[in-house]
């Protein structure tokens, strides 16, 4: 069968990527690592690239399931050109059909959003120099990374200072993607946020003792990360629920969100095992509807994945936020009747876990919480930086 003009655009980009990849520096130790900052206001997580000619520290959003990087390029950059509308990176850049929008139609225009409110737009595809670092500070850099200017009123609901979004979803701009065609890396990457200072890095393999199970995509969502959830147990009895298929994980979402029906059976469960443990409710605390007094401990919520031996616990640490001294609150929040997806699992939740999106086998690996072991992302960050090791 004869190759479309599509296939063989898309075969000839492959080629032009590859060519570009032979022509960078290669990372020291054989992977990218990215410090990444929890900014308290937002509840967003934040990291830095050095971005154009001269380079210059741009402070971005992580969002696991972005399309691609996007700012806003009011700074110069004397290296920076747009990318022409119907060339090969165009073409994989756009998500489905999209048509280019007035005033510069010669120039490719991509969609984006804004996750944090909501706000959509085109951005102008543009390419320049953006410089990445490994687990020793070695830089590397890539003469053509491709991203998006946008208008500055994306930006806002950002972290103060913030100037866009670094994405890790699944698409042919995401961050990893360009990091892999550049550097030969292994399609995966490792995530550990922390409430403080945690970091993403690939190329290595930081822990041998992960649980897996598979990433799915979803209808229309094909750039997140997505699993399965069979069950859900809140000190081991299980809930009334259907299966959940697609449950988001998200950086950008503060707290996990769900859809009314299952929040108030999910909060109906957890008052009356609260209740068996002598816990006493007080007045909800916004934006958490189940409040109590402060104690140490509290029922354990699982989330039971693709068999009964691979779950997910959710200890204090993930389920409370202490809001004062005195009151803590579930950290669950009510999403509405109208909420796309069913659940979206917070950054509150991912905390001091270790999660590795392989890309290539289409798995999601993660560790239980490292403080039950005396750890943190944050220690873990430090370790690495000072001796990197295959495993830790």
């Amino acid at each position: 069968m004869a190759a479309s003009p599509l296939q063989l655009l898309l075969f000839l980009f492959l080629i032009t990527i590859n060519n570009l990849s032979a022509a960078q520096t290669t990372l020291s130790h054989g992977g990218f690592f990215l410090d990444i900052t929890k900014d308290v206001q937002t509840q967003q997580y934040t990291t830095q690239l050095l971005i154009g000619t001269p380079q210059l520290p741009t402070k971005l959003v992580v969002h696991l399931s972005g399309q691609s990087l996007w700012l806003n390029c009011a700074q110069s950059s004397s290296s920076r050109q747009f990318v022409r509308h119907g060339s090969l990176p165009c073409l994989m850049a756009k998500s489905g059909a999209q048509t280019p929008i007035p005033p510069s139609p010669t120039i490719c225009n991509v969609h984006q959003e804004n996750p944090i409110t909501g706000s959509t737009n085109f951005g102008d595809l543009a390419e320049d120099i953006v410089t990445v670092f490994d687990d020793m500070g070695s830089p590397a850099t890539v003469d053509r990374f491709f991203f998006l200017c946008s208008p500055e009123y994306l930006l806002k609901g950002l972290a103060t200072s913030a100037n866009g979004m670094l994405s890790f979803g699944r698409s042919k701009i995401a961050f990893q993607s360009q990091a892999v065609n550049n550097f030969n890396i292994p399609r995966k990457f490792v995530l550990c946020l922390s409430s403080s200072n945690g970091f993403i890095i690939s190329g290595i393999d930081i822990s041998k003792s992960l649980s897996y199970t598979p990433l799915i995509s979803t209808h229309g969502h094909q750039d997140g990360y997505y699993v399965n959830v069979k069950a859900m147990k809140i000190k081991g009895r299980k809930l009334v629920l259907q299966p959940i298929r697609g449950v988001e994980i998200s950086t950008v979402v503060p707290y996990t969100t769900m859809k009314s029906p299952i929040y108030g059976i999910f909060t109906k469960a957890y008052v009356k095992a609260a209740a068996s443990m002598s816990m006493t409710m007080v007045t909800p605390v916004a934006p958490f509807g189940v409040c109590f007094s402060s104690q140490a401990k509290v029922p354990e919520i699982e989330l039971v994945l693709q068999s009964e031996v691979v779950k997910w616990m959710i200890q204090r640490r993930n389920s409370m936020v202490q809001v004062s001294d005195s009151v803590m609150c579930l950290g669950f929040v009510d999403g509405g009747l109208n909420m796309s997806g069913s659940v979206v699992l917070g950054g509150y939740q991912l905390e001091d876990h270790i999660l590795e999106f392989n890309v290539a086998t289409g798995m999601l690996g993660f560790s239980s919480s490292l403080l039950t072991k005396g750890n943190s992302c944050s220690n873990m960050k430090t370790a690495l930086v000072s001796t990197p090791t295959e495993s830790l």
